[in-house]
């Protein structure tokens, strides 16, 4: 892939963005009308959790076999499956009349959404060699992704109160019709290393069901207790099944997860770097939401809307800045920089009012620091495949994938738990902002740890290139 033309690479950048821009707007969507969804198909409030539960059950779980797949047979093939899948499922989300159709068409997105991001950061690892290059195509895909959130914000309170729910899942069909269509001209193909020498089948079958109960467990936690036995009886088989996992890599001859991939210091550091980073961020934009509509009486629209800055600020910094802090001053320094922002954007909340409230003196600080994820994000993906060769991008990028969606599933669990369990809702709140921000601090300084710099990238790197029409 590496070999293709400039225009070519950046077109093959586009496709592989368009996929993820799908993907991240769903989710943004589909929270925004969960209470429309629940009151049209009278779910109770434990089936509606299961419309957000059983995405992100089938989504964190496969990750790590969909990004080895992807090395074993071929980037291209499961990217372009992946978003097959997702389109299809979307459309059957949106024609859904009860709940277990629902719910089941979300597991069929959770698998879809699984195979195309499990490859697309290795995707652009084999396009983008050049540091660089790789810099810049890392910044347009944090683009991609702080604008799939705020048109999911705002979109979704615009299609959900104009059309009705439905439509928020069959937005995605002409979206994911041109990325199919565009993927099939555009990406390059890739052999893959081939299946020949065998597929590690018991392993992938440990550690897609130690990470289904693990991430089971998680979203259970907050709503059932974290010492329940439903709470812990997962918890434990997924360590089980895990640490089965884990042993099973050390011994088998064509292993799915080499424990060397594990034992690079970066790889390790940035990935626990970023559960960090994820459960803090993910639980403050749950957290931001719940308390503007059910502490100040915001509506869904008006909710998106006041977090539309963070997500403008997030994309400006992604696309025209982070690759520019990169060349100038490495990634450590820039992850340390987009953290320190995010941390004390946190800790402004813990002074949120109960009683009147002024945007522009409460709120609009934080948003507008959130730019600091335009950083920190673009810096640790390339830190997180920063020792990827060619036969692993695949999987690392599944890796750096999976401890981002074990990140948001802990950090929302936990923060929104925390806000519940307080008998003042507002000290709650306050409660939740102060532990995100401790979780955010605690990242920066395990940052510190990372390498200055992966590669030696040119001072004066330049914007990204505009991707081509």
């Amino acid at each position: 892939m590496s070999e293709h033309p400039s225009r070519a690479r950046w077109s093959a950048l586009a496709v592989v963005c368009a996929g993820m821009l799908m993907v991240i707007l769903d989710g943004s969507i589909t929270t925004v009308a969960l209470p429309a969804i629940q009151d049209d198909l009278h779910i109770g409030p434990g089936g509606l959790a299961w419309v957000v539960d059983a995405y992100v059950i089938a989504f964190g779980g496969l990750l790590l076999l969909a990004g080895r797949l992807g090395d074993l047979l071929g980037r291209r093939r499961i990217y372009l499956a992946g978003i097959a899948a997702f389109t299809v499922a979307s459309v059957l989300c949106g024609l859904a009349t009860g709940p277990a159709t629902l719910i089941s068409a979300r597991f069929l997105q959770g698998v879809g959404g699984a195979m195309a991001s499990a490859v697309g950061l290795g995707m652009v690892v084999g396009l983008f060699p050049e540091p660089a290059d790789r810099a810049k195509a890392f910044g347009v895909v944090g683009f991609t992704g702080s604008a799939g959130a705020s048109l999911g914000q705002v979109l979704g309170g615009v299609l959900t109160e104009g059309l009705g729910w439905h439509w928020i899942f069959f937005i995605n069909l002409p979206i994911g019709a041109a990325a199919l269509l565009a993927g099939l001209r555009l990406l390059p193909r890739d052999a893959g290393g081939g299946a020949g020498g065998g597929v590690d089948v018991p392993g992938a079958a440990l550690v897609t069901g130690g990470l289904m109960l693990g991430v089971y467990s998680i979203v259970e936690g907050g709503p059932h207790g974290w010492t329940s036995a439903g709470t812990l009886g997962p918890a434990a088989a997924a360590l089980a099944l895990l640490a089965a996992f884990v042993f099973r890599q050390a011994r088998a001859a064509t292993p799915l997860l080499p424990l060397r991939v594990l034992a690079r210091r970066t790889t390790a550091l940035a990935n626990l770097v970023q559960i960090l980073l994820l459960g803090a961020l993910f639980g403050f934009q749950v957290l931001v939401a719940l308390y503007l509509q059910n502490v100040q009486h915001y509506g869904a629209l008006d909710t998106g809307l006041a977090m539309l800055p963070a997500a403008l600020a997030i994309g400006a910094v992604s696309l025209l800045v982070a690759a520019r802090a990169i060349g100038r001053f490495g990634e450590r320094r820039t992850l340390l920089l987009g953290l320190a922002l995010l941390t004390v954007g946190l800790a402004l909340l813990v002074r949120l009012p109960a009683g009147r409230f002024d945007y522009v003196a409460d709120l609009l600080p934080t948003m507008l620091l959130g730019a600091g994820f335009g950083l920190a994000a673009t810096a640790l993906t390339a830190l997180g495949m920063a020792d990827a060769r060619p036969e692993d991008a695949g999987l690392l990028s599944g890796v750096l994938n999976t401890t981002q969606q074990v990140g948001a599933a802990l950090g929302v669990a936990v923060l929104t738990a925390l806000v519940g369990g307080s008998g003042d809702a507002v000290d709650g709140f306050h409660l939740a902002f102060g532990v995100g921000a401790t979780l955010l601090l605690a990242a920066f300084l395990l940052a510190t740890a990372l390498p200055a710099r992966t590669a030696p990238v040119p001072a004066a790197a330049e914007p990204p290139a505009p991707v081509p029409n």
